[in-house]
């Protein structure tokens, strides 16, 4: 089924403007939607209902108020909510160009697709030739449904995305998450980046996965369809702990697990070469970290002596505090 469009835009920079036509650039068809029915199997409607005398209001009869002050609104008709949708415009205007990867996808929003409209093939392909010779994308402003958004324009194969940006206040900072600086020894960071290097890869293939959650309901619905008994898959997640891990002994064996798939080659440390490296680098780091734990190891029956008294009279213990 050929993509249909959702509007016909004007893309502009400096004295050129091009016609484009705008495309979603997801597909929301695919997921799974249950339907509110009564006991009986019918369908049930829903109703809204005045909270002054609880009569049922039609569609037809609701307007639209915008909340300034508690249960104070101002109230806007149709055709004035019309007339603000109707100010928006065809216009997207390019303000500058930036390197293309100075935007963080954290401020990614909702994604279109753009590609030439009659007669603007030719400058639309020159903007997106140009884009990729320069390594830049294009930052825009873009008015659409009574809203102002701040859009990058990026090329993807043969035509163009039009992505929508976050503003600055509308995204939150890692500063606000109270995160502990911890550090790590070198011991633990020479494992886990030949961690990283056995499983990394050089791309990124959408087509590789798939959503299994979807599958499993689908699966359950098919069961259902066909009158049989619907059983419940176990999950593999694993269950939360609060037991504290060895960190060192936890990266030493997921450096010895096998990789989930070996559909894809990834980098050398998957052949025998790499994996024999892995070891090295594991053997290396084990008798790094050995040397730093012998002072612990000395301690260590105090300190166990210490801990048994601790937990065999735990009221005296918090007196003391």
């Amino acid at each position: 089924m050929a993509a249909r469009s959702i509007a016909s835009l004007s893309l502009s920079f400096g004295l050129v403007s091009i016609p484009v036509r705008l495309y979603s650039a997801t597909e929301s068809g695919s997921a799974v939607r249950f339907h509110l029915l009564a006991e009986d199997g019918s369908r049930v409607k829903q109703q809204y209902v005045s909270e002054k005398d609880q009569h049922v209001v039609p569609r037809a009869e609701m307007l639209k108020g915008y909340e300034f002050e508690k249960d104070q609104f101002v109230v806007f008709k149709p055709d004035e909510l019309k007339a603000l949708e109707e100010a928006s415009s065809h216009v997207i205007e390019i303000v500058a160009f930036i390197p293309e990867k100075a935007v963080d996808p954290i401020y990614y929003d909702k994604a279109y697709l753009l590609a030439p409209d009659k007669r603007g093939g030719k400058p639309f392909a020159l903007l997106a030739q140009a884009m990729r010779e320069s390594g830049r994308c294009a930052l825009a402003k873009w008015n659409w449904k009574a809203k102002q958004y701040v859009v990058q324009v990026r090329p993807l194969e043969e035509g163009l995305v039009l992505q929508q940006l976050f503003y600055g206040e509308e995204v939150r900072s890692t500063e606000e998450l109270g995160i502990e600086k911890v550090s790590v020894s070198e011991a633990e960071l020479k494992l886990a980046l030949q961690l990283i290097d056995q499983i990394s890869r050089d791309s990124y293939d959408p087509n590789e996965y798939e959503d299994e959650e979807r599958k499993r309901i689908l699966d359950a619905i098919d069961q259902k369809i066909a009158g049989r008994q619907v059983v419940a898959s176990a999950h593999n997640e694993a269950a939360a702990s609060g037991q504290v891990i060895d960190l060192m002994e936890a990266l030493k064996a997921s450096l010895g697990k096998k990789p989930a798939s070996d559909s894809k080659v990834v980098r050398g440390a998957r052949t025998p070469a790499g994996a024999k490296a892995a070891e090295a680098a594991a053997a290396a780091a084990v008798a790094a970290e050995a040397s730093e734990r012998k002072g612990a190891k000395r301690a260590a029956p105090r300190k166990a002596a210490a801990e048994e008294a601790s937990e065999a009279v735990p009221v005296r213990a918090s007196r003391r505090k």
